[in-house]
């Protein structure tokens, strides 16, 4: 069966909807299990903050301030040095992130995973031997490289290997196993919680998702685009016939690869320059505004805190373990309902879809909250009403999912021409760890001062940001990468900045200014098909046999 091949506006690219191999599955398997590090430490972190002989031997003042009978129950574990704990991973992932954009250049993406998974390991290794709060921070700072630069590389890796048919679902398998490490890491938080060494446990434990993530990149090859970039052509031919299949004959692909590296190359300019072009506006204000949204859903920061969030609100310890256990095990069946859809829905629906549920499920807790425990916090809220909150809290964590957790790795590593790619999921990268430092940072303090209203807060921005998708944001299900600037040329708002910038639309199209209203659901879903019908039109370049 004969499969287009695309010439893209920025420059061509051979983008070849290929059959799904074997290989292909276990390569990007493989690659996205460096989710688990990432996922790993989002779920341990919660639960060993309440473990007390960790607070004892660590944070006393927060047992001294629980032992309180007067104290709220919001406001039991308000304190900077717990959360500077939790945080400085995040501002240590947001610098290496934004080296990680060179790095992977120059290494690859495959190799850049490979360090990051050895730096995580070592990070790992200190904090599970830590003896004062110096070695905690230095511990969390060698994690917070690990993640910068797994987080970089593998969302591009999965994108540029991927059949761009299924490119959505593939992706997912990073958020998937983000997913798996924070169950992983809420069960072992359990099985540990009573025993008074079993923080460190819990936290040396972290050398294991590495190790596993790290043997697995090494055991792969680095993407087709990513190998001709740094003039290795046979290796990159090699890597082709492994994920398209032996029968396939990739000398096409292959060509046209090099051809858009001859021209990123022949720019010779600095991509962090050229990403702030007129013409990439677009693409520079999804990468800020994806990440950024995401965490102000407020997921992350539950996620961190799940154990505390439920201890709080009437839960055990045990039972708080176990509620941040079902939340995870919610979360992770929801990202399996998105690899499922995400490519036959495609992702504006999920988005809205998802941010609709978690804004009625924040309305909902913080109704519960409001009612149950007063104004101050100071009223005991029953087991019931707890049990209701724990529900509500898996309905939020559903949402996410199935929207902006998958999505949200998956929109950056994919509207980018290959000569900024690395360039724009660096910044996509830095601004997600930017933010979840500084709500990471001020959760606890928010919850002891906004109580309820905590919730209130994050609602508001998911609303804020369902609108902003409505509007803003562009189908891009089954759209080959190097063709994606053809969904920004067709947008209501974004047509004016990419036809300006790259000069490829005609006089009338840059003088057309629709607005939302005018353009029916159907213009606004462009499927691979009539990319290509428009592409070719308006190119008359021809089709090359690819395989399938």
């Amino acid at each position: 069966m004969a499969v287009g091949v695309f010439t893209g506006v920025d420059g061509p690219v051979g983008s070849f909807s290929g059959k799904i191999t074997l290989s292909v599955v276990i390569t990007c398997i493989v690659a996205a299990s460096s989710g688990l590090i990432f996922g790993y430490d989002i779920g341990i972190s919660g639960g060993v903050t309440t473990m007390q002989p960790f607070l004892q031997k660590f944070f006393p003042s927060v047992l001294r301030k629980a032992a309180e009978a007067k104290t709220n129950i919001y406001c039991i574990y308000d304190s900077q040095v717990l959360t500077s704990f939790t945080s400085s991973l995040y501002i240590a992932g947001l610098a290496a992130s934004l080296v990680a954009s060179r790095l992977t250049a120059t290494i690859g993406r495959r190799n850049t995973m490979v360090f990051g998974g050895l730096t995580f390991l070592a990070g790992a290794a200190i904090n599970g031997g830590a003896a004062n709060v110096a070695m905690l921070i230095l511990g969390r700072i060698l994690l917070g490289f690990g993640v910068g630069f797994t987080n970089q590389a593998t969302p591009v890796y999965l994108s540029e290997v991927a059949p761009p048919k299924w490119r959505g679902a593939f992706n997912t398998g990073f958020q998937f196993f983000i997913g798996i490490g924070v169950v992983a890491a809420n069960c072992i938080n359990f099985g540990t919680a009573k025993r008074s060494w079993g923080w460190r446990l819990s936290l040396g434990l972290a050398v294991v998702p590495a190790a596993i993530m790290t043997i697995g990149a090494l055991l792969i090859s680095d993407t087709p685009s990513s190998l001709i970039q740094r003039d290795k052509v046979e290796q990159a031919r090699h890597a082709l016939r492994k994920v398209r299949g032996k029968d396939c004959d990739v000398e096409s692909e292959l060509a046209e690869l090099k051809k858009a590296s001859d021209v990123a190359k022949e720019a010779d300019q600095e991509p962090f320059v050229t990403i702030f072009e007129r013409q990439y506006r677009p693409h520079l204000v999804m990468s800020i505004a994806i990440p950024f949204f995401q965490q102000l859903t407020g997921i992350n920061i539950i996620a961190f805190y799940a154990p505390v969030l439920f201890q709080s609100v009437g839960f055990g310890n045990d039972s708080a373990l176990i509620a941040a256990i079902i939340l995870g095990l919610v979360n992770l069946a929801s990202i399996l309902v998105s690899t499922g859809v995400v490519d036959r829905f495609g992702r504006r629906f999920l988005f809205m879809e998802g941010g609709i549920q978690m804004f009625v499920c924040q309305v909902g807790v913080a109704a519960v909250l409001a009612v149950t425990t007063g104004v101050s916090g100071t009223k005991e809220i029953s087991k019931g009403y707890a049990i209701l909150v724990l529900v509500l809290m898996c309905i939020y964590a559903a949402g996410f999912g199935w929207s902006w957790g998958p999505l949200s790795w998956l929109i950056p590593s994919e509207i980018f021409p290959i000569k900024i790619r690395p360039t724009g999921q660096s910044i996509s990268v830095a601004v997600n760890f930017a933010t979840t430092f500084v709500l990471s940072q001020t959760f606890l303090t928010m919850l002891c001062h906004f109580k309820y209203g905590t919730f209130l807060f994050y609602a508001a921005w998911n609303a804020l940001m369902t609108i902003f998708v409505a509007l803003f944001l562009p189908e891009t299900k089954g759209i080959p990468l190097d063709s994606m600037n053809l969904v920004w040329e067709k947008h209501w708002y974004w047509r004016r900045f990419v036809c300006v910038g790259s000069g490829s639309c005609s006089d009338t199209e840059k003088e057309q200014q629709k607005w939302p209203w005018e353009d029916s659901a159907a213009s606004m879903d462009l499927s691979a098909a009539s990319v290509a019908r428009s592409h070719f039109r308006s190119s008359g370049d021809h089709m090359h046999r690819g395989c399938f």
